[in-house]
């Protein structure tokens, strides 16, 4: 099983990520680590980055999921995944739970004003609000809460998660 901790950039997703990696013993992996090189410099320049651009990059963390997957190992992965179609790539023949941190505008304009060595420049925080589709099927969490009761939070859902998977029959993961 994999937890995608999904948002748009400022959210949380890395914080919460390697918070929630040390909680529950599983390895974590930063989605902007995979993006090309190509990706980055677009990225830095002020560009959004087309569909067309995230293809390999997400085609890549799929494969990071179902290798890890298909060796009975779990993860949690930290990345945007701001579209349906993204999360429905990321979770092709894999167990994915998606968390979705749910900030607001200013939040994250207050965020990644503060924010020094990354990429992601404040003027494609616009661009990633107009991307963003949120996600039906999710744990849902407020960006804004502090980031030990986000990992709470989750763990509490994915034991109500597990508990109902293992009343349909599948196995718990170890």
């Amino acid at each position: 099983m994999f937890i995608l901790v999904m948002g748009v950039t400022g959210s949380g997703k890395t914080t919460v990520g390697t918070l929630l990696s040390a909680a529950t013993g599983w390895p974590f992996y930063d989605a902007d680590e995979f993006h090309s090189p190509a990706n980055v410099a677009k990225m830095a320049s002020g560009v959004p980055l087309t569909d067309q651009d995230r293809r390999p990059w997400l085609d890549e963390l799929r494969t990071l999921i179902s290798e890890r997957g298909a060796r009975g190992e779990n993860g949690v992965l930290a990345c945007s995944a701001l579209k349906e179609s993204y999360r429905g790539i990321l979770s092709a023949g894999a167990s994915l739970v998606v968390v979705y941190l749910k900030a607001e505008p200013d939040l994250v304009r207050s965020r990644l004003a503060g924010r020094r060595g990354h990429y992601m420049p404040l003027r494609l925080i616009e661009s990633q609000f107009l991307d963003l589709q949120e996600p039906g099927q999710a744990i849902t969490i407020p960006a804004d809460w502090p980031p030990d009761q986000i990992v709470k939070t989750i763990q509490s859902q994915l034991d109500i998660y597990l508990a109902k998977a293992a009343a349909k029959g599948r196995k718990k993961p170890g």
